[in-house]
């Protein structure tokens, strides 16, 4: 199907099982067609097949039983989409089409294994643009999403249509759903023969549990795929006009979380790389993070920034020092979500550079 295509108002005939139909039906009924939908003879759910929910919308009219039946159905519509069928009625819709001039094509059906997959997808900062080509794929082919705040959702609904949503995020103190339950409720839409997609904020493996979840669906011999995302951890910096690296002022870059304390020996560490800090959720132990790095040898002058809600049409950035950047984050109010930056780069973001002033372009274009 070519997604890309107009096709409201237009007259659709899906031919195939009703299991192996189900996305082919939701994305034609997504775009604004009127769908019909004609079961083959044969082209049925079979043994240990999961048996696929109702679409609402599609009309289902008589099987036709002759080549003059199948003539005048291809006539009233404007397309044909065969998802399966036997060869005989293939060939037979074949002519019928040629005969009328309605268009033919071939639609991949579902997956009708016993057993579903369940697919990790990185959505990156929130932004609709740094969704991969490999995450609209795999959310175009789910039955259903599990997502979280952070994941672009605004367009879940057209990225993914006729699957069913379900939120399962977090907010800081706030877990409506705990992580084991999320994943018991993937393994088992998995089980059930649902093609699942878990849709996360940033990249799946960066401080985002995946590697949890891909170890709780290979316990239950659940086929797992993983798709990266843009993670915060660089993004949102450039966002800012940040590079977390930049030639003769920082070779290195460290990302951390701040979901809790770090000890003095990890921060005695952090200052002796002399590199880039990247913080993600690290806004409640931020006071904590900038004593400890002071009282641990880093200079009082390093810059450090807070960019908030990245890529939202509300960004804030914060700019500081390591002595001053505490009292400044709580005078403006700084809340999460937030990407704490610590170093020289973060200069780049307020100097006439050449080069921070081509970041700040190119992040002002990404985020129009």
């Amino acid at each position: 199907m070519q997604l890309g295509l107009d096709y409201t108002g237009k007259r659709v005939l899906v031919v195939g099982g009703a299991h192996a139909s189900r996305r082919v039906l939701a994305r034609y009924l997504a775009t604004g067609a009127t769908v019909y939908h004609l079961v083959a003879p044969g082209a049925v759910a079979g043994a240990g097949v999961p048996a696929a929910r109702a679409v609402p919308g599609v009309l289902a009219p008589t099987f036709p039983r002759s080549i003059g039946a199948w003539n005048a159905l291809i006539a009233a519509v404007d397309l044909v989409a065969v998802v399966e069928t036997s060869p005989h009625a293939e060939a037979v819709i074949a002519a019928a089409c040629a005969t009328n001039r309605t268009w033919l094509t071939r639609e991949a059906p579902a997956s009708t294994a016993p057993i579903g997959s369940v697919t990790l997808v990185g959505g990156g900062p929130g932004l609709e643009k740094l969704l991969t080509v490999g995450a609209m794929a795999a959310l175009k082919a789910a039955d259903i999403v599990y997502y979280d705040r952070l994941g672009p959702t605004d367009r879940l609904g057209d990225w993914a249509p006729g699957a069913e949503h379900v939120d399962v995020g977090k907010a800081p103190g706030h877990h409506a759903i705990p992580q084991r339950d999320a994943e018991r409720m993937m393994v088992a839409s998995a089980l059930a023969g649902l093609t699942v997609v878990r849709l996360k904020g940033g990249d799946p493996f960066v401080f985002g549990r995946g590697g949890e979840e891909v170890l709780a669906c290979r316990a239950a011999g659940v086929p797992v795929t993983v798709i990266s995302g843009v993670t915060s951890a660089i993004a949102v910096p450039a966002a800012a006009g940040i590079p977390v690296t930049h030639r003769e002022v920082s070779h290195l870059f460290t990302v951390i979380s701040g979901h809790a304390p770090i000890s003095d020996a990890e921060l005695t560490h952090l200052v002796g790389l002399d590199g880039t800090i990247v913080v993600l959720m690290g806004i409640g132990t931020l006071q904590q993070l900038v004593a400890g790095l002071a009282r641990l040898g880093m200079r009082s002058d390093i810059p450090v920034a807070i960019v908030e809600r990245g890529f939202a049409h509300d960004q804030r950035t914060t700019i500081g020092r390591l002595d001053t950047i505490g009292a400044l984050a709580t005078h403006a109010g700084v809340r999460s979500p937030a990407v704490v930056v610590i170093g020289e780069v973060v200069a780049l973001a307020s100097h006439g550079d050449d080069a921070a002033a081509d970041l700040l372009r190119d992040a002002a274009e990404l985020a129009s």
